[in-house]
């Protein structure tokens, strides 16, 4: 969950380095770091706890100079945040340095190995471990850095993509991966590498992938390299990346978050752009459609994610089982993979995940190919590990998500299950047509619908300046607004630190009732659906025990309005289709509520944006 960045080239290294880490601190930002290589081949490593803004500083009266660097932003996992434990880290002789993101299970078996050989250690890190083993690996065999890194690596156990420079050598970089992302970007006699694509954009659209067990060698002047653990060479394809830099800067938004909210309109158009035709009054997705035969004899649809993603595959189950009449069960991806669970070859395992890097949701889904499952993944980011991984997919196509707490990933992932469902169900007969053109036709206005909402926000910001005393939330939906109902809640927990918890409406007697005084805030997703007279009797229990309401309702609402102590109004829209809208006022109050108690909304603390590791 850490971003790394390097580059080897004619110009300076250093400006580059920072600014690739300043557009990576959503993957971390407890610490960073910086060594560098200068003209007369001294290694520099400058690092400090804190972010990125605190190693400028730090780094204002040092040598700085160099045209090779690796540099990295942490989001800790073995020792505490500190300066100590802050990449990069240095070898014993301080003759290595090396960057890091992912987490080496046998470090301490290796750990105590190379302590009996010598080594001492300065830091808590698995990184240093990794560091002193490719020293000692170099020594061993009296070999260069690319070969010492091959070895070292062979004795790894775990995920890792690593970055290394050596003292004297400046016109070499070291990069390899293993379950954690790295990307390679190619531009004139110069080499950009990124945890993602990110720090790249802005020198070449040009890019390599580095795959699991493969190790780049990076020369100055000279043609990528890259060679698996065996030392067999490994052809390697460059891509065009397809966003540009625009979409990773804020536009004018004073946060990510607000614009990615704001962008969520656009973010679905491109989503269903290709894919809803509004003139045949139809919806296509190619990866069910090549694969539907899959599809077709399917007894049962897995659906594994995490977090927010979760939420999404929550909402597909409701779907999947309305509209294809295909019994669904889901797991958060954690847990899963823990179980031992029993997995048919005609299962269908469903993996959702912003990043494509998800390490639980990947180890899902080498769990179910190695049942015999089709695996079909839902994600964002092109190329990504879910993407490869899987036997088919559909990408959510909603542009770079740079705020740590998802809001257009959640709205595209839930469009994307909501045009799963209509291709599957019209394949199998399972949907009539009136049901279809109903999909169809929402979809093609979500948009406007959603726009209409957003149109609402300066409501939803003084609605939010009334709870920042709060210290607990309650949100209560039903059917396809129970999983909203969690996904408010997180948010809220994510940005503002106040706790939170969604239930199931129905849930709320069994237990949560006791919490209600006339301190609680209760917020209420109540749409006019089949189970509103329901949702209203909820509505009426919490109002006996003085809550105070926050209600989503539909426009028009008379009953829940009279009964609320705020009422945020959505477009008329079918069931099915309305977590595309009530999710949006309640993005807006976790981010209003946030900022009213001046947090740090794209960089919660503790939190990081892309999960790679366990």
């Amino acid at each position: 969950m850490c971003g790394i960045v390097g580059y080897i080239g004619s110009q300076e290294a250093f400006p580059i380095l920072i600014k690739g880490l300043h557009r990576l601190e959503y993957r971390g930002y407890d610490s960073a770091g910086v060594a560098l290589l200068n003209d007369k081949g001294e290694l520099n490593v400058f690092k400090t706890k804190g972010k990125v803004a605190n190693l400028e500083k730090f780094c204002e009266s040092k040598d700085i100079s160099g045209t090779i660097g690796i540099a990295h932003t942490r989001w800790a996992t073995h020792g505490e945040p500190s300066d100590v434990n802050a990449h990069p880290h240095y070898s014993q002789s301080k003759n290595i340095a090396l960057i890091h993101n992912g987490i080496i299970e046998n470090y301490l078996t290796l750990k105590e190995f190379l302590k009996n050989e010598g080594f001492s250690f300065k830091t808590e890190t698995d990184t240093e471990v990794l560091v002193q083993l490719i020293e000692y690996m170099k020594g061993k065999y009296s070999c260069e850095l690319y070969d010492a890194v091959q070895h070292a690596l062979s004795q790894v156990e775990g995920a890792y993509a690593i970055g290394v420079i050596e003292r004297g050598r400046p016109d070499v970089l070291i990069a390899a991966r293993k379950g954690s992302p790295l990307v390679i970007g190619i531009g004139e006699n110069e080499f950009f590498l990124g945890s993602d694509a990110s720090p790249i954009i802005e020198y070449t659209k040009k890019v390599v992938y580095v795959e699991d067990e493969e190790v780049a060698k990076l020369t100055r002047d000279k043609d990528l390299e890259i060679r698996n653990l065996s030392d067999v060479v490994v052809k390697h394809d460059v891509q065009e990346l397809k966003f540009s830099l625009s979409e990773i800067e804020k536009g004018g938004y004073p946060h990510f978050m607000l614009k990615e909210i704001f962008e969520q309109p656009k973010a679905l158009k491109m989503c269903m752009n290709g894919r809803v035709n509004e003139q045949l009054k139809e919806i296509k997705l190619s990866g069910i459609i090549d694969n539907m035969e899959r599809f077709r004899s399917a007894k049962r649809i897995l659906i594994s994610a995490c977090g927010t993603s979760w939420h999404a595959g929550l909402i597909g189950k409701y779907l999947f089982e309305y509209y294809c009449k295909i019994p669904v069960e889901i797991e958060v991806a954690s847990e899963f993979r823990y179980r031992n669970p029993v997995i048919f070859s005609d299962d269908i395992l469903i993996a959702i995940s912003q990043s494509g890097e998800t390490a639980d949701t990947l180890a899902a889904i080498e769990l179910a190919k190695a049942s015999g499952a089709f695996t079909y993944g839902i994600c964002n980011v092109v190329g990504s590990s879910i993407a490869r991984a899987t036997h088919s997919g559909t990408y959510t196509h909603a542009g770079p998500e740079i705020g740590v707490a998802s809001t257009k990933a959640f709205t595209t992932q839930v469009a994307v299950l909501i045009m799963m469902s209509a291709t599957i169900g019209r394949q199998l007969g399972t949907v009539d047509n009136q049901q279809y053109l109903q999909l169809v036709e929402g979809l093609e206005t979500i948009d406007e619908k959603i726009e209409e909402i957003l149109q609402q926000a300066s409501k939803i910001e003084g609605i939010s300046k009334i709870f920042t005393y709060a210290r607990n939330f309650i949100y209560l939906g039903r059917g396809y607004n129970y999983p909203v109902a969690l996904e408010g809640a997180l948010k809220l927990k994510e940005i503002s630190y106040i706790h939170a918890e969604g239930y199931p409406a129905a849930e709320m007697k069994h237990g949560p009732i006791a919490l209600i005084d006339e301190e609680m805030p209760i917020v209420v997703i109540a749409p006019k659906f089949g189970i509103y007279d329901k949702i209203l009797s909820n509505v009426q229990e919490v109002k006996s025990r003085k809550g105070r309401i926050i209600a989503i309702v539909t426009k028009g609402d008379t009953q829940i309005k009279e009964l609320a102590d705020y009422v945020i109004e959505i477009p008329e829209s079918i069931d099915s289709l309305s977590p595309l809208l009530t999710v949006v006022p309640l993005q807006l109050l976790s981010y209003y509520v946030a900022i009213a108690k001046g947090r740090d909304v794209d960089q919660p603390r503790n939190l990081a944006k892309s999960v790679t590791v366990e």
